[in-house]
């Protein structure tokens, strides 16, 4: 991770994977037949979705050193993601997630990251913190905070980029990741302090401030430093709150739900696109949550992220401006 620094867009830091989701939908794990393999984890994936948007972006991560790590490392470069600072780990194999599709509303996951996820073996000292520093956006997650090294290295790459630019901190909250669930608190408050952009659904918002309702759910991480507070209502779509008194409470856009695992991702490289591109707040959450519900209509998450055409046209059939 010595790379010469370079002004990327985006650069997520946190978890990946191989995702293998069933080919057959409404059918127990037990019972599957057959799989598809995906490119999966939060950090990449939302770099993926920004890249499907035209965005230079770049992940940190780490792999196993055996075929599922190559496989990720190519299926990156497939995406146009920078992989230049995804190296492999010898101890320990390449994380996969199975999980079941019983749509609308129910998508059960199982991680297998044991004995230890490569990703969490991200170290302080292998950071290019010269390009984090110059990335005009800068994205890391929750899990990254849930053992070390890992959890240092995440803090220290917060605090040397200083709140320069956009610094987003999705709150990707995994209770399975977690030894110590009640220890998690904490290590959220240091990373808000350093965040000028938090992002969660409201389980990942009370974990993170206490609080459940979403309007005190924003002004509480408002409190805790961010500018921006971007709450995930499900149903009843996002809430946004900015410091300076600009907010935006914007309905989710109706689809037909296949898999909804992927649509976080997807809003969240949305969201990024959106505020590089300049855009009002409201704009850019409704081009994010449009972006979410579509990758929700389809089964995959990576390579279900959507181009800005497709985004724009959902917006158009939902009678909204894109």
């Amino acid at each position: 991770m010595t790379a010469s620094a370079q002004r990327l867009d985006l650069i997520t830091m946190g978890r990946i994977g191989v995702d293998l989701y069933p080919l057959q939908t409404g059918v127990p794990l037990a019972e599957v037949e057959s799989f598809g393999k995906f490119l999966g984890g939060s950090a990449a994936n939302v770099a993926v979705a920004a890249a499907r948007l035209g965005r230079a972006s770049a992940v940190i991560t780490r792999t196993g050193d055996d075929p599922f790590g190559a496989y990720l490392h190519r299926a990156l470069g497939e995406f146009g993601v920078d992989d230049r600072w995804v190296t492999p780990v010898a101890a320990y194999p390449t994380p996969v997630t199975f999980c079941e599709v019983f749509p609308p509303d129910d998508f059960p996951l199982y991680f297998y990251r044991l004995p230890k996820a490569p990703d969490l073996e991200i170290h302080p000292h292998e950071l290019d913190l010269a390009a984090i520093a110059a990335a005009r956006v800068f994205w890391v997650t929750g899990t990254g905070l849930s053992e070390e090294p890992s959890r240092t290295a995440t803090l220290t790459a917060l605090a040397h980029r200083a709140r320069r630019g956009t610094t987003v901190f999705d709150l990707d909250w995994r209770p399975m990741f977690w030894r110590d669930p009640d220890a998690a608190r904490p290590h959220y408050a240091e990373a808000l302090r350093h965040a000028t952009v938090a992002v969660g659904n409201l389980d990942e918002c009370e974990i993170a401030t206490g609080i459940r309702e979403p309007h005190a759910c924003a002004e509480a991480l408002l409190a805790a430093g961010v500018e921006l507070a971007v709450v995930k209502q499900g149903p009843k779509g996002v809430l946004a709150v900015h410091r300076d008194g600009r907010g935006a409470d914007v309905p989710p856009v109706p689809v037909e739900v296949v898999n909804g695992l992927g649509a976080g991702d997807a809003f969240g490289g949305a969201l990024c696109h959106g505020l590089l591109a300049g855009w009002d707040l409201e704009r850019t959450v409704r081009f994010a949550g449009a972006a979410g519900a579509l990758v929700a209509s389809r089964l995959a998450c990576s390579s279900a992220m959507p181009a800005e055409a497709e985004v724009a046209e959902l917006l158009e059939r939902a009678g909204d401006r894109p």
